[in-house]
């Protein structure tokens, strides 16, 4: 081989080709271009490869004929470039290790080959700008070889600078000029490829594959090269970006079906991420720091403008290749996501001011909404965002939860197949389902418990003549369903009929108290006849409903509020369908507010239901009074509580007797142990204390005294909470009634025993409703010397004040209070199980159907007896107070007292 290397130098001296002239390498092209080109493939030197490329190029290159460039020279002198480059790199990297400034043989050595690699690009410079600069338009195929070896040779050398760090191992300084020159001319060589390839021509008459395929390779190089070089260079970056999308489109006709969107989508979005990302850290800094610096703030216009560029690229990409995105949507979806859980007033957003949120709103974010717009017909974006198999994590729900809201704005505008997409489940496949628009708002509403918490505040909507106020998640989402409501296409009322339903009977409160606002939305918002029947259809589920679960009190709730909005003539309809005369109609008269019936409809109504009421608590009375009756009882009471509380102006004087006189036999059956271990007798005595409270000024003073003295036995026992909550509407009530002296011991020392042990207590929604308890009772009460005897001890006494003076306890920072929300959500978030009918029917709330009684046990009924006895020695003390006693007492009360001695002579006994 070195033999024939000779004989062609012999023959064709490199030296005295470079000196010929123009026209001699024109005219010896033929004889001399296969010599060189032989000498090129056989040599090993990696200068003279470089001397002899070089001698092609620029003395014989011209010459050639642009129709036969690719088969007599790039197909032949490019691949063994190419590897030439590579075994270069190769070499580089292998030697870098042992790069230091002592071993002056391998800095050599590396240096050396840094400069011929230099070389070999502004060789491939020359080679690219040639055929730039003799052509107004390019044949791909003509050239084929060329812009492949360009971009792999452009690759590898943005990959090693990148690189450079780890490579060299601390000794960059060694080799770092040559690096920069090697990274300059790289940048170069490939500003001149995308010169040459802005001139390439693809026929879309001519069925070329090898070209089509051949600029598919090319942009998709473009695009690796574009990842590679997207943290050293952000203005060469954004121009390898703008080439790519500005290829892509140009070419569209011809390569649309052969690009790989998915991966040109998710770079851009990989990109948009990173320079957004960049842009808020720099924001962040400059609130941290509270500086003014100017050059920080213009890195941070710069960056912003970057991300502008950005998402206009994809947003321009997506419009043009709209019928491509099919694999993309789960990547726009996430980007939208990652995008807003970053920024106010997600609980996860970056700190920053409040003129760089609106920087960055006007610059960027608003491109996002058009992006939204143009998603909405795609199917697959539908699928990804109302996928029912959807799991995000904490940070992404406030996001996804505003996202539905935008989609669901920008629904009225498209047509009626495209809100169906959106606004109806789908079965898509055996392992895809996609739950509709609806549904998902309210599952995406119901996650976001610390944005609804804190709360976060939200841009609100703009009145005529009132300025913009910032308004709750909880508002802005009831706020746009209901306009969403109003303009929707009538088709999809029966999924949101659905959708409602099935919110009104979550058992999450937030949720459930959404579903019942925007239903008296839609009855108000509807004819009469519609709120008609919604009313007529909520009381026959809650006639139907098993027993007692949170579904039956949020029907109630529901209701109760649609009744309001009900016409008169509708409100006599259903007086008459479901008659107050009749006792099995009491479960729905107990959830309605008489207030919403008008005139002599409401006091006809008041008396039917009174009457029932008590003759149903008279019956249970003088019948077997069993456990398992009190059912009816206590819908009976509640139904009495509902006309007390909303009516109570249309009794007359004997009805309240009658109540009154009901009460006060029922509470006779109640002890401390049947409170504290029935359900049904806990809901009983719920019910009790707030109807006696209503009527405290008429109610006996024995009674109160018994009432009072039971309450404290069962606070000292701790019973469930609801029956604490009970005890507070009685107790609060006491402040209207001035105690007489001969009662006060029995009274006020319990009473002032009820409250200290509420306001001890750790519930905070208990604490919260017994200091206004207590403030109420403590303003109206005639007995001012019992309020210090509730304070006793220094941290109740603290809170009271606290909560007169309208002062937190906890002195806690807006930052703490945000970070302490985001770690309750994650603790703490779990989806609720629904309460299904089986466990409604299995539900500990029914009783089992044995005498009241005879639940008595022994103990009890001594406790019982023993307090029956004591009241009556109290109330004849009571009368020897006021009044002369008989003849009579005397004789009585020693007897009396000889069947006491008997009895302490059996216990006696008894002990031995």
């Amino acid at each position: 081989m070195s033999q024939e290397r000779t004989a062609l130098a012999s023959a064709v001296p490199l030296e005295e080709v470079t000196s010929w002239p123009e026209e001699m390498c024109r005219r010896e092209l033929p004889s001399v271009l296969p010599r060189l080109l032989s000498m090129y493939q056989h040599s090993e030197s990696w200068i003279e490869h470089i001397q002899i490329l070089k001698v092609i190029i620029e003395m014989f290159l011209p010459h050639m004929n642009h129709l036969t460039l690719e088969q007599a020279f790039f197909s032949q002198v490019l691949p063994k470039t190419v590897k030439l480059f590579d075994d270069m790199m190769h070499e580089l990297t292998s030697q870098a290790g042992g790069l230091s400034s002592q071993n002056l043989e391998i800095q050599t050595t590396l240096r050396n080959i840094l400069q011929t690699m230099v070389q070999v690009l502004g060789v491939l410079t020359g080679c690219v700008h040639h055929v730039c600069t003799t052509q107004e338009s390019v044949i791909l195929e003509n050239i084929h070889s060329l812009p492949s070896s360009v971009l792999h040779v452009i690759k590898s050398t943005f990959v090693h600078c990148k690189n450079s760090e780890s490579v060299y191992s601390g000794r960059l300084h060694l080799v770092s000029d040559l690096l920069q020159a090697l990274f300059k001319e790289a940048h170069s060589l490939q500003k001149q490829l995308m010169e040459l390839l802005d001139m390439v021509f693809l026929d879309p008459s001519v069925d070329s594959n090898d070209d089509v395929l051949n600029m598919v390779i090319v942009i998709h190089s473009l695009l690796d090269i574009s990842s590679v070089i997207s943290s050293m260079d952000q203005a060469f970056h954004a121009n390898t970006w703008k080439f790519i999308i500005k290829q892509s489109l140009k070419h569209q006709s011809v390569i649309k079906s052969q690009l790989k969107h998915k991966d040109i989508i998710s770079s851009l979005c990989e990109d948009i991420l990173f320079s957004f990302h960049s842009c808020l850290q720099l924001a962040e800094q400059m609130t941290q720091s509270e500086s003014q610096d100017n050059a920080d703030y213009r890195l941070f216009q710069k960056t912003l403008k970057l991300c502008r560029f950005f998402a206009n690229s994809l947003l321009h990409y997506i419009k043009e290749f709209h019928p491509f995105l099919s694999d993309s949507c789960c990547i726009l979806h996430q980007l939208y996501l990652q995008i807003h859980s970053k920024l106010p007033p997600s609980l996860y957003a970056a700190r920053i001011s409040k003129a760089q949120q609106e920087e960055i709103a006007c610059a960027f974010l608003v491109i996002l909404d058009p992006l939204i717009s143009q998603l909405l017909t795609v199917q697959s974006f539908v699928q990804a965002v109302l996928d029912s198999k959807l799991d995000l994590p904490c940070e992404l729900q406030f996001p996804q939860c505003l996202l539905l809201l935008v989609v669901m704005d920008k629904l009225p505008s498209q047509a009626e197949d495209v809100q169906s997409l959106w606004c109806t489940e789908s079965q898509v496949s055996e392992a895809a389902t996609r739950i509709s628009l609806f549904k998902a708002i309210f599952y995406r509403f119901e996650q976001c418990s610390g944005e609804l918490s804190l709360p976060v505040r939200l841009q609100g909507v703009k009145n005529k003549g009132q300025a913009e106020v910032a308004i709750t998640l909880y508002q802005h989402v009831c706020v746009h369903l209901c306009t969403f409501i109003t303009t929707f296409h009538p088709s999809l009322f029966p999924e949101l009929d659905t959708v409602l339903l099935r919110a009104v009977l979550s058992v999450n409160m937030i949720t459930s108290l959404l579903a019942m606002d925007v239903w008296c939305f839609v009855a108000r918002y509807g004819t009469a006849e519609l709120c008609a029947h919604h009313v007529t259809l909520v009381a026959h589920l809650i006639k139907s409903c098993p027993g007692e679960c949170p579904q039956l009190i949020n029907l109630s709730i529901l209701l109760k509020r649609l009744f309001f909005f009900m016409a008169p003539p509708h409100q006599v309809e259903f007086i008459k369908k479901f008659s107050p005369k009749e006792a099995e109609n009491l479960p729905l008269w107990q959830c309605i507010s008489f207030q919403a019936l008008c005139g002599e409809l409401r006091k006809q109504t008041v008396r039917e239901v009174t009457r029932v009421g008590i003759a149903q608590c008279r019956r249970w009375l003088s019948t077997s009074s069993t456990l398992g009756e009190l059912q009816s009882l206590n819908t009976a009471l509640s139904a009495l509580l509902a006309v007390c509380n909303s009516a109570a102006e249309g009794l007359d004087v004997a009805q309240q007797t009658a109540i009154i006189e009901v009460g006060n036999e029922l509470w006779a059956f109640l002890n401390v142990k049947q409170v504290t271990s029935q359900s049904y007798i806990q809901q009983t005595f719920s019910l009790l204390l707030p109807i006696l409270g209503l009527f405290v000024q008429t109610v006996d003073l024995q009674l109160i005294s018994q009432v009072v003295s039971l309450q404290t036995s069962l606070l000292k026992l701790e019973p469930a909470d609801h029956v604490r909550f009970a005890m507070l509407d009685f107790v609060s009530s006491l402040g209207k009634l001035f105690i007489p002296q001969f009662i006060q011991d029995k009274i006020l020392p319990s009473l002032s025993c009820i409250f200290a042990l509420l306001l001890a207590d750790r519930n905070w929604l208990l604490e919260q409703h017994t200091l206004e308890a207590f403030t109420q009772f403590a303003e109206g009460t005639h007995h001012e010397e019992i309020v210090p005897q509730c304070l006793t001890s220094e941290e109740t006494k603290n809170k009271v004040v606290a909560f007169l003076e309208k002062s937190g306890c906890i002195d806690e920072t807006e930052a703490a209070k945000v970070e302490r929300v985001k770690k309750e959500k994650a603790v703490f978030w779990e989806p609720f199980a629904e309460v299904t009918l089986a466990e409604v029917k299995q539900s500990s709330l029914q009783p089992c159907a044995k005498r009241a009684r005879h639940d008595f046990t022994l103990e009890e009924e001594y406790r019982s007896a023993l307090q029956a006895a004591t009241g009556a020695l109290e109330a004849t003390e009571s009368l020897l107070q006021k009044t002369p006693a008989p003849a009579w007492l005397l004789i009585e009360v020693e007897a009396l007292q000889e069947r006491i001695k008997r009895l302490k002579h059996q216990l006696l006994q008894g002990d031995l």
